[in-house]
């Protein structure tokens, strides 16, 4: 049974213990981010790492926010959001039933060779139309990534090296505690 905290605990602790420079790291959560949220399953992974290595960015911190976003929960609000966002801006007619019975079927046990003749049903226009979509749909996502993870990544570097908040800084209520006197 899948477990919500434990998931998301496990993800958090496996950004945590990524090394690199925040910028490197942070570039890779937000291209994995606009990977997984755009509509090509069968390329992810490769996408991925093809982006990652040109722009010099984390190829690991891609690959696990690719995840975080496109699991199972997620892939068909992608995918519709993708259509309508492209539907809207290439003002086209192709109707929504047509891709969503490809799709499942890419969503379910499709290898990537049967993904990718699945997808070649859709037809080119349809193609084009979740693209674009996807793309509109993914970029704000991205960039908002890139800033909220490089002041997270920041951040554990700042602890890390030292230069995080002193005692005296804390709040009251987050200090530690005395040292016990010895009292004899």
């Amino acid at each position: 049974m899948i477990q919500p905290r434990r998931t998301l605990r496990y993800y958090y602790l496996r950004f945590v213990r990524l090394k690199g420079n925040p910028h490197s790291l942070a570039l890779g959560v937000s291209i994995g981010v606009f990977v997984g949220i755009t509509p090509t399953i069968p390329f992810h992974t490769i996408t991925i790492l093809l982006l990652a290595v040109i722009l010099r960015a984390s190829k690991v911190a891609g690959l696990l926010s690719s995840m975080l976003v496109s699991n199972p929960l997620t892939f068909f609000f992608q995918y519709y959001f993708s259509w309508k966002i492209g539907a809207f801006f290439l003002q086209t007619d192709i109707c929504w039933q047509a891709c969503e019975e490809v799709l499942k079927n890419i969503w379910t046990d499709a290898g990537f060779l049967e993904s990718l003749t699945l997808m070649k049903k859709l037809g080119l226009d349809a193609i084009l139309v979740l693209l674009s979509g996807g793309v509109v749909l993914a970029a704000p996502f991205a960039i908002l990534s890139y800033f909220i993870s490089l002041r997270f990544f920041n951040m554990l570097q700042n602890r890390g090296n030292g230069k995080g908040p002193k005692k005296d800084e804390l709040p009251p209520d987050q200090r530690p505690p005395p040292p016990p006197s010895k009292s004899g």
